[in-house]
């Protein structure tokens, strides 16, 4: 199978891989190259995937989609961290995760502040 793992900024993971185990509304579910094609939507949680030397690789995602048809598994999510390992998952879930947060936050209140000064130049030329 080939993993195809993207994101709004590009394309983060593609691989061959033996076998996907991810997580939706339903519960984990693995994947495997003989079976049925499927679409799902992906819980926040952690992907895991064998690569094709046989060790497991952790992928930290956010909400989003996964899709088999064939050999190829496609998964697209907003936000998504390769962890490598389940011991180093949390805490580079949590680093990346909370940075990326603050500069939404950051980028929300600059949004505000051009809004609110675009309002008040109008108003001054009304008057």
């Amino acid at each position: 199978m080939r993993l195809l793992l993207s994101l709004p900024s590009g394309v983060l993971v593609d691989a061959p891989v033996r076998k996907v185990v991810a997580e939706s509304e339903r519960g984990a579910f693995c994947l495997l190259p003989r079976h049925a094609d499927t679409a799902t939507v992906l819980v926040p949680g952690l992907l895991s995937y064998l690569d094709e030397h046989g060790d497991e690789v952790i992928v930290a995602v956010d909400e989003g989609v996964l899709v088999k048809v064939g050999e190829h598994v496609r998964v697209a999510c907003q936000r998504a961290v390769v962890a490598g390992d389940l011991g180093s998952a949390e805490a580079m879930v949590r680093e990346r995760f909370q940075t990326q947060n603050e500069r939404e936050k950051h980028a929300r209140a600059t949004l505000l502040q051009l809004e609110a000064d675009i309002l008040r130049r109008l108003g001054e030329l009304r008057s």
